[in-house]
């Protein structure tokens, strides 16, 4: 039996109710006649895999698409949203998924932002105050517990505290309803605990939230009511209880969610290696001379060796050492016992290494070209479509492009359609199947899954098995525990730019896990 105060919600008004809603890009149908009310007050879930179409609708909320059919009322009005600021206008602030800050501004300077009231003057009148704005964004941050410096120039930023800061600023404007385009994507477990702690505020407070997540846990433990999107439609939709008197009736309802969104049961969780093979990468004594090191690190053929730890503590650092975009101080990197530390980044890529960056917008997609161009990025040398050193062929950059959609189950219309319009798990696919392509020796792979859903999510984890199990060696940096005791082999923890902790998944205990990741245990290793 579950319990919840269904009856009682049933008459709360609705904030926003959206009736018929559809819309096309050319021949891809996103959004299909869709309904949806959210009740005021209420965190209001929407689940779907990506390409569902949840990201076009609540666009559609926020004025940023013109739908081609359909209505939108907020609190019982119709309304016609030309823009983001109509939106603004209605009380409907949105956190997209995808980065909107402009680097060489600081905080505050991004927060007030298009937020003057009207005229040239009021723009640069609130433009130009500054201090207060530091101020009052200061105090936001630090009653939220973010830590968010107002002066710091945003391109000096973690992605975790890029994540913040756009969360502040939808909160700058005091909307009355939240729409938040997976928030924790971004964030570390200690980030994404107080993010929780902050939406139940803003609920309790009387702000409505629609929260877009592929986190089952997340959906099971913060909404009130969840929808699903499949294929642009209406899947189904269910009250989640506040508290559930037998755990089978939760496990139940997330099964039922699952299979509403992806059509099908969870993916099975994959085996184990069975077999080690030599060491793939040796890392001694590495330090980049200020804060990260010196470490030694092996990861082997046949393992997924998993880096943990708050984000911030070493391990875009240490991925820029491996890759040749940063200098060792001190101390060597091997690939297959051949010293690569004075090589080229390119010649590392040579040499067998590939990358799946953890910000896949700013370093793995050039979003103003076609899926067959980005497919091909990297391959200097021109293998594997080019008949000479210096003339890459279209048709075999096409043929190879289109293998790496089929291979991968990249969902694209096609393949010289902008990569921007594919949704953000099918160009994580092409990434990782690009990246494979390269049949790499040693594969790097920094938050591979970072906001995706659980179908996109199970390919990634496929792939990197599926090289894991041919005898290459996998380094995955992730903030996903549960991605981590899912498919990782071993477990090291950064803290402060060392290596503080270390221990197989198997004997692995996630509370020692955490001592370690937050320094409380002082009997980890130094």
């Amino acid at each position: 039996m579950a319990t919840n105060g269904a009856s009682q919600a049933v008459t709360t008004p609705a904030a926003i109710r959206l009736a018929g809603v559809s819309k096309h890009f050319g021949p891809v149908k996103a959004n299909r006649s869709i309904d949806l009310t959210v009740r005021e007050g209420s965190i209001h879930g929407l689940l779907g895999e990506n390409g569902a179409g949840k990201s076009t609708l609540m666009k559609i909320l926020f004025g940023m698409i013109r739908p081609d059919a359909g209505r939108i009322e907020i609190a019982g009005k119709d309304v016609n949203l030309r823009s983001s600021a109509d939106a603004l206008a209605h009380g409907i602030g949105m956190v997209q998924q995808h980065f909107s800050l402009i680097g060489k501004l600081t905080v505050a300077e991004n927060l007030v932002l298009g937020r003057a009231t009207t005229g040239f003057a009021a723009r640069w009148v609130k433009s130009l105050d500054l201090e207060s704005a530091s101020r009052r964004a200061m105090e936001l941050s630090e009653r939220l517990g973010f830590g968010v410096d107002p002066s710091a120039r945003c391109e000096t930023l973690s992605v975790g505290a890029r994540q913040k800061v756009e969360i502040l600023k939808a909160l700058w404007g005091g909307a009355t309803t939240l729409v938040l385009d997976e928030p924790t994507a971004a964030l570390s477990p200690p980030d994404a605990e107080e993010l929780y702690t902050l939406l139940q505020n803003l609920q309790r407070d009387g702000t409505t939230i629609v929260l877009i997540s592929h986190k089952m846990p997340e959906i099971m433990r913060l909404c009130d009511r969840v929808t699903v999107l499949r294929d642009g439609a209406v899947a189904g939709e269910a009250e989640i209880p506040r508290a559930f008197e037998d755990p089978a009736d939760r496990h139940a309802l997330e099964a039922r969610l699952v299979r509403l969104m992806i059509g099908r049961n969870r993916p099975e969780v994959p085996s184990r290696s069975s077999h080690i093979w030599p060491t793939v990468l040796s890392v001694r004594n590495l330090s980049d001379g200020e804060r990260f090191g010196p470490i030694d690190l092996d990861v082997h053929g046949g393992e997924i060796l998993a880096v943990v730890g708050v984000e911030g503590n070493g391990q875009s650092q240490f991925v820029d050492l491996l890759i040749g975009l940063k200098k060792a101080a001190q101390g060597g990197i091997a690939l297959d016992d051949i010293d690569i530390t004075r090589m080229t980044t390119l010649e590392r890529f040579q040499s067998g290494i590939a990358h799946i960056p953890e910000d896949r917008h700013r370093l793995a997609v050039a979003d103003g070209m076609s899926v067959v161009d980005n497919a091909s990025i990297g391959f200097i040398d021109g293998a594997p479509f080019a008949p000479t050193p210096f003339w890459l062929s279209r048709k075999r950059r096409a043929r190879f492009a289109a293998s790496i959609v089929k291979r991968n189950k990249v969902r694209a219309s096609s393949i010289e359609a902008p990569v921007t319009s594919l949704s953000g798990g099918n160009q994580q696919k092409l990434v990782v199947g690009r990246e494979l392509a390269r049949a790499p020796r040693l594969m790097i792979a920094a938050q591979p899954t970072r906001g995706l859903d659980i179908g996109s999510t199970a390919a990634v984890h496929e792939a990197l098995i599926g090289l894991r199990d041919q005898g290459g060696g996998v380094l995955l940096l992730s903030l996903d525990l549960t991605e981590v005791f899912t498919i990782a082999d071993r477990i090291v923890v950064f803290r402060q730019g060392r290596i503080v902790g270390e221990t197989s998944t198997a004997e692995a205990d996630v509370d020692q896990i955490g001592r370690w990741m937050s320094g409380v245990d002082r009997e980890a290793q130094a």
